[in-house]
């Protein structure tokens, strides 16, 4: 049955108190706060952001990615790949913060078993747990602990200051430096090594992209044969 506005109704237990709101079921009176959670219990499984939401058509130049972190934060974010929620990892151990919106491109895989990095380069800070569209212009291969890590390096879409870029050689020098040199310290005080190697173009990020969709695929018709 539709719940209208005929179907709602308040009732004070006492005088001053909250309303409680209930809603008209099959000719009962059900708790709207009970219609809800009822609601959900029907739901099998809670929208994921790496799983769920699209890459998106123009995939792997243009994309969505999903925020972790803020521009300007000094706590690390990160996606609790189990629950699907945004979750503080830590406070980072030195004076540094984030110096570009930094988050991941869903239904993507990468040999460390996590979704693709990727720092957004744009004029504002985005709140964790926030997707927007990207355009790839470079990748930052790096290693961290002897892993390898390697991060892309976009612009926002729909920035109009930042979307017209193609490749990161088009970005000033010192922006080059700020995030190279970001990544090689903020892990410095925890006795951790992190090698930053030179950047390289908008076409080693497409190709890391379309990697790391295939390998998501590939990891995807395993779990269904499982």
């Amino acid at each position: 049955m539709p719940v209208t506005m005929s179907t709602i109704t308040s009732r004070t237990s006492i005088a001053g108190a909250n309303p409680t709101v209930t809603v008209k079921v099959g000719g009962g009176m059900l708790p709207l706060n009970q219609k809800i959670l009822a609601r959900l219990d029907q739901r099998n499984v809670a929208a994921h952001p790496w799983h769920d939401l699209e890459i998106g058509p123009e995939a792997p130049l243009i994309f969505n990615c999903v925020i972790e972190i803020s521009r300007g934060s000094k706590v690390k974010y990160e996606l609790d790949k189990k629950s699907g929620l945004i979750k503080v990892d830590r406070v980072l151990y030195s004076s540094v913060v984030y110096p570009h919106n930094y988050g991941f491109i869903p239904r993507t895989l990468c040999d460390d078993e996590d979704p693709m990095d990727v720092l957004v380069i744009m004029q504002e800070p985005v709140l964790p747990g926030c997707f927007l569209r990207a355009k790839a212009i470079g990748l930052m291969p790096m290693i961290d602990q002897g892993e390898r890590d390697d991060k892309i390096i976009a612009v926002c879409a729909d920035d109009p200051e930042y979307r017209h870029f193609k490749d990161i050689s088009e970005l000033p020098p010192h922006r080059l430096i700020e995030i190279h040199q970001f990544f090689e310290d903020y892990k410095k005080n925890e006795k951790k090594e992190v090698n930053v190697n030179d950047f390289l173009g908008h076409e080693a990020a497409t190709d890391a992209i379309n990697q790391s969709m295939d390998l998501y695929a590939s990891y995807v018709v395993e779990s269904l044969r499982q």
